[in-house]
């Protein structure tokens, strides 16, 4: 379904009952939701033309900003693909009056949940910062929109152009990554202003001059072609003044034109084969659809998840959970403001005919185009997705928060309020017009495209509009020297008085059976969360069986001693709930997100998954294929591969933390554990002596612990002991080598390093993590700053100190362009080697990272997932429950010593492990000159089973 982050807090009425649970009901409960779901706002507009919103939500001192400029990909004439994307990029590297990059700007405010994107319709910029540095970042936002020109530069273009570049490749490296390409080609026609990649073409990329892109600028990011959203700790009035202040002497700019969009039909159902070093084999269904504006789309989206969105859904049930024919399905809508794009996907059990598969999936899309869904189906999608939105009103901003719904509805409908006609359409659904606008849409003719397991070819390539041979065109350069900065006429206001963290009182209990309840409450939305944690984990998986802790926690919400799996879908669709089960490094975790109104339902299913897995033989078969299927999968992914291969090197075999660090184990693991094997591991370490429930959002201690009394009070540790882990096996001895996997075809490599450092996560190691954002956790930080800022190698590159409880390792990770990879390894060893050595942290970026650090904390707990995350953290490791109010004065106290004396105790560049992932005939000899010994291996990406008969392109 199409999310609407933001729908406004509400006093819930019942979306559903116990009863609800046993039989359909009207929509009347839907309805009343609706009625009462609001986001406040009030709009004014400048003389320049510049819409503005404001929603005010005091919950936290902080302020989403979020500018929607109305330009996307499908303004880009012909021959200038892209452009809209890079500029994008360009607009984060300076202003006429805020020289340098915008990223470091943003750290230096302690600006949360903010990025960049660009689309086909729109690109936007959003940044969730502390009320008290809202007016240096409209000044920023400001001067990008009014000031920007005079800072663009040759230089800049050339460098962006290359980061865009390997923006491209990394997509286009991913198993799978040339297949929108033939999508659009296949439902579009030529000329379509949605046919060509929002990324653009290499040879377009190369061609933009500087002018190009100064034009481009000029003619489409005037202020009248903008919406600015102002949402969480503002009003009307202030945003006024300050809104005036910082925009109000921006001129007008041109009206963009919009071009004439018209969503075709195919005149005959289409048919193609593709091939990709994919690991099963997909089958899609494919069609265009109804614009985001068209209320038919979000029922065709209630359609959608009802063949195969839903946990209960038909395509799910029959392929995957009855017939035993797949390992994963889905079905939904990429729209857009014009048109979007139907998909329906499945991909085939390994073993299994695909064409055997694509029969049946026909036949149950037929069937359900044909006699439509029930009522019951309708009911308990609409209220899956009335749920969804409400779970989604706690954040201001981000990527999907109440600003977006706001400026979505701005931008395409001319109307902040476009959500609440959303809404309104899907609270009353019906399945005879949800059956009707999903009969309309894909009875049509039909795009059929089969990716299965082989090489790309030169025709496929050719489409994404990438050189065959990878080798580009030598970036344009500036035919007249480079003109010098333009002066300053603005001055960057300061930043001013940032709150503190308002981090909420943590309480406890003991339910009668021993087990520890942790509590904060958070009333923002009527929604209480619920986890069980338990000290397990990969960590815990017996050595010739790694996997089995996560085949076991798989199984648990697919079928209890009382109910079937889809008996659990089906009720937790009509709760509104969401079940998780899952398993970390340290430990596993059951979970539910309840509607307040329905919380005694839901808990009851959570207690029945958490005590009573059934562990069906039947069951235990079908999951067990899946993760072996999830495990071939992984191994055709460079980032897998890498995480894959990776840790049983640094940690050697014997170490619980010295397994693939996806979670999903190894072939041989999953296939020797029995079903008895699972029963047992459920008995050793799923029980209440070993664990802690967790609760956050809309309630009280004294309210939920009956609840909870009430369906696990009752539950009780076996008489078998509990099951402990043993750390006391050493890690494998470091010694810098470079472990090459060969990926033929790769556009990109994946290098990722690791060695494990003596700091142990319950160390609280403050200092080392904080001196890793200097190096590279931060988007400032040294190392992007030299492969994608400076030398324009790199989409992104970073570090990272990985969350564990005992020893913790120590990752560098960067997916680089094919031919800069020995370049890119040696000057990411020279910058580290440069950091822990002479050059050191200095003050200035040390002062970066901690400023960043502390203006962040009350941005960062902004949602219920957040703060059950810190809440779970701070058991785990031990930690106080006023860890985080302590936190700025800790920080605060660190120096540049203190980082660098942390960091060398830790990091040694000469014991660093190195592996990458990608084409070994183009990168070996580069990997040769570094004077580092080198092992190629190949991937090892399993063949996939090959197709009994597979359907042919159509003429």
């Amino acid at each position: 379904m199409r999310k609407f982050s933001a729908l406004a807090a509400v006093s819930l009425v019942a979306l559903a009952t116990p009863a609800l649970a046993q039989a359909p009901k009207t929509s009347a409960s839907l309805q009343s939701l609706v009625s009462q779901v609001n986001i406040p706002y009030e709009t004014f507009t400048l003389p320049n033309g510049l819409r503005v919103i404001v929603h005010t939500d005091r919950k936290a001192p902080v302020v989403a900003v979020s500018v929607w400029y109305h330009i996307g990909s499908k303004n880009e004439p012909k021959g200038k693909t892209g452009f809209a994307h890079l500029f994008e990029h360009m607009m984060f590297y300076g202003s006429e009056n805020a020289p340098g990059g915008f990223f470091g700007r943003l750290e230096d405010i302690g600006a949360t949940d903010w990025n960049g994107t660009t689309w086909y319709d729109r690109t936007n910029y959003f940044e969730t910062v502390p009320t008290g540095a809202l007016d240096r970042t409209l000044f920023l936002e400001s001067d990008r929109m009014g000031h920007l020109l005079g800072a663009v530069t040759q230089e800049k273009l050339d460098n962006q152009r290359g980061v865009v570049q390997n923006e491209k490749r990394m997509g286009e490296n991913e198993p799978g990554g040339l297949v929108s390409y033939a999508e659009a080609a296949a439902l579009l026609p030529e000329g379509h202003p949605y046919r060509h990649s929002t990324i653009g073409s290499m040879a377009d990329l190369n061609a933009a001059s500087l002018e190009d892109v100064k034009t481009w600028f000029r003619d489409h990011y005037g202020p009248n072609n903008a919406v600015l959203v102002l949402a969480g700790d503002i009003d009307l009035a202030t945003a006024k003044t300050k809104v005036a202040q910082y925009f109000g002497g921006i001129k007008r700019g041109l009206e963009t034109p919009r071009p004439a969009v018209t969503i075709p039909t195919l005149s005959a159902p289409v048919e193609k084969v593709m091939r990709d070093r994919v690991a099963q084999v997909r089958l899609a269904r494919e069609w265009t659809g109804p614009g985001l504006t068209d209320p038919e789309n979000v029922t065709l989206d209630l359609g959608l998840d009802i063949l195969g969105g839903l946990g209960s859904s038909r395509l799910y049930d029959a392929l995957v959970r009855k017939e035993n024919l797949a390992v994963g399905v889905s079905a939904g809508q990429q729209s857009h403001e014009n048109l979007s794009f139907i998909e329906i996907n499945v991909r085939v059990r390994p073993g299994v005919d695909p064409a055997l598969v694509g029969k049946r999936m026909d036949e149950i899309i037929a069937d359900f185009i044909k006699t439509g869904p029930t009522e019951d189906e309708v009911r308990r999608a609409a209220t899956t997705a009335l749920a969804s939105r409400v779970k989604g009103l706690e954040q201001v901003g981000g990527f999907g928060g109440k600003a977006v719904a706001l400026a979505e509805g701005a931008v395409y409908a001319n109307d902040p309020g476009e959500y609440k006609k959303d809404l309104q359409t899907i609270a009353s659904a019906t399945a005879g017009n949800v059956g009707a606008v999903t009969r309309k849409w894909l009875s049509r003719p039909v795009f059929k495209l089969t990716l299965e397991p082989g090489e790309r070819s030169a025709e496929d390539q050719a489409l994404a509009g990438s050189d065959v041979a990878a080798k580009e065109a030598p970036a344009v350069k500036a035919q007249t020297p480079t003109t010098p900065p333009v002066a300053a006429t603005r001055k960057e206001p300061p930043v001013g008085e940032v709150t503190a963290l308002q981090f909420p009182a943590i309480e406890r209990t003991t339910l009668s059976n021993g087990m520890k309840v942790v509590f904060a409450r958070r009333t923002t939305v009527p929604v209480v969360n619920v986890a069980a944690s338990f000290d397990a984990g990969s960590a815990a998986d017996d050595r010739a069986k790694l996997g089995a802790g996560t085949l076991m926690t798989s199984l648990m919400d697919e079928g209890t001693t009382t109910r079937t799996a889809a008996q659990i879908a089906e009720e937790e669709e009509r709760l509104g709930a969401s079940l998780n089960a899952s398993t970390g490094m340290d430990a596993s975790t059951v979970s539910v997100s309840a509607l307040k109104a329905n919380l005694a339902p839901s808990l009851d299913l959570f207690a029945d998954v958490l005590r009573n897995p059934a562990f069906k033989p039947a069951d235990v078969e079908r999951l067990r294929g899946t993760q072996l299927a999830r495990i071939a999968a992984e191994n055709t992914q460079p980032q897998n591969i890498a995480f894959r291969t990776l840790p049983p090197i640094i940690y050697g075999p014997n170490h619980p933390y010295g397994i693939p660090f996806t979670g999903s184990g190894t072939p041989a693991g999953v296939k020797a554990t029995t079903r008895d094997d699972l029963v047992a591991y459920h008995a050793r370490w799923i029980r209440p002596d070993n664990g802690t429930i967790f609760v956050i959002g809309d309630t009280t201690l004294a309210e939920i612990k009956p609840l909870l009394e009430a369906k696990l009070g009752s539950w009780r540790a076996p008489t078998t002991p509990k099951g402990t882990k043993t750390f006391s096996a050493p890690a494998a001895a470091g010694a810098e080598r470079i472990l090459l996997i060969d990926k033929p075809q790769s556009p990109q490599s994946m290098i990722i390093a690791g060695q494990v450092t003596p700091v142990k996560g319950t160390s609280d190691p403050l200092a080392l993590n904080t001196a890793n954002d200097v190096f590279g956790g931060m988007a400032s930080s040294r190392i992007i700053t030299d492969l994608r800022e400076t030398k324009g190698w790199a989409y992104y590159a970073g570090t990272a100190i990985q969350g564990v409880k005992e020893r913790m390792p120590f990752f560098l990770i960067a997916p680089v362009q094919a031919d800069k990879t020995g370049d890119s390894i040696k000057a990411a060893r020279g910058d580290l080697t440069g950091w822990l050595g002479a050059q050191g942290t200095t003050p200035q970026e040390a002062t970066n990272a901690i400023v960043n650090s502390v203006r962040s904390l009350p941005g960062s707990f902004e949602t219920g997932g957040a703060l059950m995350g810190a809440l779970i953290r701070m058991e785990q490791y031990g930690r106080p429950d006023d860890y985080y109010v302590k936190l700025p004065a800790r920080y605060r106290a660190l120096t540049p010593a203190a980082l660098d004396q942390a960091a060398r105790a830790a990091i040694d560049p000469s014991k660093l492990t190195w592996v990458v992932v990608g084409d070994a005939a183009k990168v070996k000899p580069q990997l040769d000159t570094l004077g580092i010994p080198v092992e190629v291996v190949p991937s090892a990406a399993p063949a996939a089973a090959t197709p009994a008969a597979a359907p042919t392109a159509a003429k």
